[in-house]
């Protein structure tokens, strides 16, 4: 294993340890839930969004389910608070971002992730190599999208 793959495996077992954002905010304070799951492992993730106009306030998630699965909504989670603090993701950046995730993870590790637009998640890009992994990794994504569409 190289440095950097040690490095994202890491990564991916501190967001898992650590869940940013884990824990629903309170439902009358959202504007739409999402609840998604995946049938073939079991994970499962429930995501809250609060949405004021055009741009995420807010998003918070509870779920169980396989490291890859919690360190990405985690990793999502601190993607959407970075943008807050820096204005906000509008929804139209978020389904942008979602499209870019998708695309990457489903394209074999030919599409590597950018470090500079998704941070630490980032290191999901080798999960793009184990296609029974991928629905795990767009699990909260797919939750944010359905989310939003719903708000």
């Amino acid at each position: 294993m190289s440095a950097l793959e040690g490095l994202y495996q890491e990564l991916i077992l501190d967001h898992s340890k650590g869940r940013e954002g884990f824990g629903l905010a309170a439902e009358e304070g959202a504007n739409a839930t999402s609840h998604q799951r995946n049938p073939i492992c079991g994970d499962e993730i429930t995501l809250r969004v609060r949405v004021d106009g055009d741009v995420i306030r807010d998003v918070t998630w509870e779920g169980a389910g396989c490291s890859i699965s919690q360190a990405s909504a985690s990793m999502l989670t601190t993607l959407v608070e970075d943008a807050t603090d820096e204005g906000g993701m509008t929804r139209e950046d978020a389904a942008e971002l979602i499209g870019r995730f998708r695309e990457a993870l489903r394209s074999r590790g030919t599409i590597p992730l950018d470090e500079e637009t998704f941070g630490d998640a980032s290191a999901l890009s080798g999960v793009s190599k184990f296609t029974a992994r991928v629905k795990c990794a767009m699990l909260a994504w797919v939750a944010l999208e359905d989310a939003l569409a719903r708000a």
